[in-house]
């Protein structure tokens, strides 16, 4: 298993961690609990494609990877429903946001800095 690959794949996923989390909050400060949930799921989404020995299309493995993980964090964010967004509405926001997080990832990981799956 390539080191490079978890290194670079995991350092993207903190770098959408933060994004993520700061995108999400309009730079606002908010509830600690929904700030680590967001952190967390972007690293291990970054984690996962590092450690994946999956060989396909990166887009396709990023898109594959960032829905897997997501879809705890999109059950657990209908727990936020709000009067702006519906129960249902958040859990497709969360579970395409980690989609294209997901390939993001992978376009950096794979595609610039060429470190390709083992």
């Amino acid at each position: 298993m390539p080191l490079k690959r978890i290194y670079i794949a995991s350092l993207m996923g903190v770098l959408a961690g933060i994004v993520c989390c700061y995108l999400a909050t309009n730079g606002q400060p908010t509830a600690m609990k929904l700030m680590a949930n967001i952190f967390t799921g972007r690293v291990l989404i970054g984690f996962v494609i590092g450690i994946s020995a999956l060989k396909m299309n990166w887009a396709l493995h990023g898109a594959l990877i960032g829905m897997i993980v997501s879809i705890p964090a999109s059950f657990g964010a209908m727990m936020g429903a709000s009067a702006q967004y519906g129960k249902w509405e958040l859990f497709l926001m969360t579970l395409v946001m980690g989609i294209i997080y997901g390939i993001v990832i992978e376009l950096f990981t794979s595609v610039f800095f060429k470190a390709k799956v083992a």
